[in-house]
């Protein structure tokens, strides 16, 4: 008898180990019922992986985030890879280590990231992607982003406008490891293309900065000092290509940007920037963090598709007095 209760005793001791011994219905409740889907057990955790919040734009992603999320009632950390791979690697052990709930990550490359993402998925860290995508479905729970082609497109006619339909001009070339850069600037292309008399003779990458900007539009000056516009992947590059231009002498060429940053708004109000497209970094950072508490309290986003794009604004004068708050325009 003995024996046999002491078998019975391992026995439930090697349970136990495995999924826990005891009354009440095997295994142990995961995801939806503890609120925790795929995070660290009980993690309150949303682990924030922003580009550069020296960028006003990332500035805003990251703070709109945390100011949702704290709403919620969930601690927010917020960091910044400024768009290096290994960096953002590392962030994301951090993450892992820190036993996160979710994380949030923009990106640093459309390929080069996948790695990043799937580490944490392995490590069961659902992970929401803003601003730019990564070149797999299936591994984020989500993929917010701005509807990149729908606002060339607005910018793009926008300068075809402050044109007069003909002249010269140069475009300025976001990081090319970012998807975004490629379809603004085939977005552009799509409307520019159908002017024969708007002729582009020269672009370069400035890698979204605004020094970068600065300086490849001195040099594209000195190339060619008689062009009539400037097309710019979004506003950084935009205003130094301005303070290139007024260094010059050239405020009469028209330039347009691509963001809603303060710093465009205020240049549109100025008359320097012809206009902007304003990017709802504001909405999509709120929304993500409205999908992962509905993802950790019952393991679904809320959303119907992986990938979601929200619509831009077209910014000009006409409009300029109702961005009443970074990247946000009144209705």
């Amino acid at each position: 008898m003995k024996r046999k209760v002491i078998a019975a005793l391992a026995a439930c001791m090697t349970i136990a180990a495995l999924s826990g011994c005891g009354g009440g219905g095997g295994g142990t409740s995961t995801g939806a019922a503890s609120g925790t889907a795929g995070g660290g057990s009980g993690s309150k955790l949303i682990f924030t992986i922003v580009n550069d919040p020296a960028n006003p734009y990332w500035k805003t992603e990251g703070d709109t985030v945390k100011a949702a999320g704290e709403k919620l009632g969930y601690t927010v950390d917020v960091t910044a890879h400024k768009g290096d791979t290994k960096a953002e690697s590392d962030l994301i052990d951090t993450a892992i280590t820190n036993k996160a709930a979710a994380i949030v990550l923009d990106p640093a490359n459309a390929d080069g990231s996948v790695g990043a993402v799937q580490k944490a998925t392995d490590a069961g860290i659902p992970v929401f992607l803003v601003n730019a995508e990564i070149n797999q479905q299936g591994l984020a729970k989500a993929q917010l982003v701005s509807d990149n082609a729908q606002g060339a497109a607005l910018g793009a006619q926008e300068f075809v406008k402050a044109m007069g339909g003909k002249g010269t001009y140069v475009e300025l070339l976001g990081a090319p490891s970012d998807n975004n850069a490629a379809t603004r600037s085939n977005g552009y292309a799509t409307v520019l293309s159908q002017y024969p008399d708007l002729k582009r003779v020269e672009a370069q990458v400035a890698n979204w900065d605004q020094k970068q900007g600065h300086d490849k539009m001195q040099s594209m000056l000195q190339a060619h000092p008689d062009i009539q516009g400037v097309l710019s992947g979004n506003d950084q590059m935009a205003l130094g290509a301005i303070a290139a231009l007024k260094e010059a002498g050239k405020t009469s060429v028209k330039v347009g940007g691509f963001d809603g940053s303060p710093d465009a708004v205020d240049a549109v109000k100025a008359g320097s920037m012809g206009y902007t497209v304003l990017q709802p970094v504001a909405d999509f950072s709120k929304k993500v963090v409205d999908e992962i508490d509905s993802y950790l309290k019952t393991g679904k986003t809320g959303s119907d598709s992986e990938k979601q794009a929200f619509d831009c604004t077209l910014i000009t004068k006409e409009n300029v007095d109702k961005v009443t708050a970074p990247f946000t325009l009144s209705q």
